[in-house]
């Protein structure tokens, strides 16, 4: 009788994915770069592992110039990707942080893994993620990496402190005034007077809008300058706020500006300081005025209380024509997301204003407000006849037109809780507590006077 054959055992295929991440760009168009390097000892791993079925996929997840602080990788997302698939079973990996330098980002990548049963293995750093010891190794190995990363940091941002105290130009875009030659800031003379002109006129004009047009008109533009992989920015029309940030830079003063305080810069000033304190001065002044003129000039009663239709609120604004003034309430949603994503974009002030006060003063005429008044004001425990509470209330008419604005918009703020504009009108909800404490500001004007006999 001849003995059984004995069968070797099958052996599952297992489908192994290499991930390769190079945090900078540097090297990648050499023929054999990082990225090169860290597959190929991933193939020699899984090469080592054939006898337990492990075989390379096709694919390739390689991310270059990315860093490991985010997860936000194209190749990586594949890969993300094809294990929710179900078309992974084993990652591989050279380094641990190949994957990610943040303890918690990849404690999320561990999840995704776990949910469809693929494991993790580094090349160089031996350890299963499928065990508690190697779940420890992991989070140990990141806390480090972790740590490592945030120290580079603190480097970085240390250095670059020092460097601003010392006066140093940092990078960035460079201010209009001045070109960048090897990191540091000269002086570019066309545009240097054209600063200087800035504030000279800001300062002789008084106004900001004035300034803009005539430097519009001037053909004046922008800084445009040259990015560091070569590309021409050209400088666009100068508005209001790049004029406003023009006249704050202390850059013009030869001064390095770091987290709000300044240091003497390594570069030629373009501003004296007198000029700086007039034009600052000014523009101090005219904050100061313009805040004067807009609570005198445009009373809005109904700002805070004006809704759309759509639950969203109304906000005063207002412009000058000609020297007119015209007020006007804005969706906020017109302000937010364009005019056509509202049915009622603008309303002038006047006329919304008008429909609301009219038709409270219809309202505090009727029995039904008038009734509401006299019950509240008992529960508030005033006792007050009908008669009174409805001469109190009617009496607001011929005193209205007398009020200074701020007292109509505290009145209106005292009556209305809200006040919802739709397409065909205006809905006005009333503050029954507000009512009853109007009639008691009123009443004294209501009383017959005592006089001794």
């Amino acid at each position: 009788m001849k003995a059984p054959k004995i069968q070797k055992p099958l052996v599952r295929k297992v489908r192994c994915a290499i991930y390769t991440r190079k945090s900078s760009e540097e090297g990648l168009d050499m023929e054999f770069n990082s990225l090169d390097a860290q597959r190929e000892s991933c193939e020699a791993y899984i090469a080592s592992q054939k006898a337990e079925g492990w075989l390379p996929l096709d694919d390739r997840y390689d991310d270059g110039g990315f860093s490991g602080g985010t997860l936000e990788r194209p190749a990586l997302k594949r890969l993300l990707a094809d294990i929710e698939n179900d078309r992974v079973d084993v990652v591989v990996v050279y380094k641990i942080d190949r994957l990610s330098r943040a303890l918690m980002d990849f404690a999320k990548l561990v999840e995704v893994f776990d949910a469809h049963k693929v494991t993790f293995v580094s090349v160089t750093q031996s350890f299963n993620t499928t065990t508690s010891m190697g779940r420890l190794t992991l989070n140990i190995l990141l806390s480090f990496a972790q740590f490592e990363r945030e120290v580079i940091g603190e480097r970085i941002r240390d250095k670059f402190a020092a460097s601003r105290k010392r006066g140093m130009w940092m990078g960035g875009i460079p201010p209009l005034g001045y070109d960048v030659v090897e990191r540091k800031l000269v002086v570019n003379p066309p545009e240097a007077e054209l600063v200087r002109l800035i504030f000279r006129r800001y300062h002789d004009l008084g106004s900001a809008t004035k300034l803009v047009q005539e430097l519009a008109a001037s053909g004046h533009r922008a800084k445009s300058w040259t990015t560091q992989d070569g590309k021409e920015r050209q400088g666009g029309k100068i508005d209001k706020g790049f004029l406003y940030k023009l006249l704050a830079n202390r850059t013009y003063l030869g001064e390095a500006v770091h987290k709000g305080v300044s240091y003497p810069g390594e570069h030629e000033a373009l501003i004296d300081a007198a000029t700086w304190d007039r034009v600052h001065e000014l523009m101090a002044q005219n904050v100061r005025r313009k805040g004067s003129q807009s609570r005198e000039t445009t009373p809005a009663l109904l700002k805070g209380i004006l809704f759309g239709p759509n639950g969203v609120a109304l906000s005063p604004t207002h412009t000058r024509k000609k020297g007119r003034l015209y007020r006007y309430y804005v969706s906020q949603t017109a302000i937010k997301n364009g005019y056509q994503a509202c049915p009622i974009k603008m309303l002038p002030a006047g006329e919304i204003e008008t429909a609301v006060i009219t038709q409270i003063r219809g309202l505090l005429r009727t029995p039904e407000i008038i009734v509401r008044t006299w019950k509240q004001a008992a529960d508030d425990g005033e006792r007050l006849p009908e008669s009174e509470v409805t001469a109190a209330l009617q009496s607001l008419d011929p005193l209205w037109d007398e009020l200074f604005p701020a007292e109509q918009a505290r009145i209106l703020h005292l009556l209305v809780a809200r006040a919802t504009v739709a397409i065909d009108g205006v809905r006005i909800d009333l503050h029954a507590d507000g009512i009853a404490t109007l009639v008691a500001d009123l009443r004294p004007a209501t009383k017959p006077e005592t006089r001794p006999c």
